[in-house]
């Protein structure tokens, strides 16, 4: 009975809030980890992903889906784009 109960209650439980496809994506600097930056440095250091040299450089972003970034500790939007 217990088994019956277990499968059910995963059954109709509610789904995990995950968002949508997003619309628009903002660029966010200064939450990329080391080496995990999605293209090149806000100060022209570089021109590539993954070449960031530390956690949290205020130059080093990556794309979140737009009205993420400024929920981040440390996260600032620098510009926007659509998304495909």
């Amino acid at each position: 009975m217990s088994a019956v109960f277990a499968t059910s209650t995963v059954l109709v439980a509610p789904t995990m809030a995950v968002p949508d496809t997003p619309k628009k994506w903002e660029k966010c600097a200064g939450i990329a980890k080391q080496g995990m930056n999605d293209c090149g440095a806000l100060d022209g250091s570089h021109s590539c992903a993954g070449q960031a040299k530390a956690d949290n450089l205020d130059t080093e972003w990556v794309y979140v889906p737009k009205g993420t970034c400024n929920k981040i500790t440390g996260g600032s939007v620098v510009a926007i784009k659509p998304a495909k």
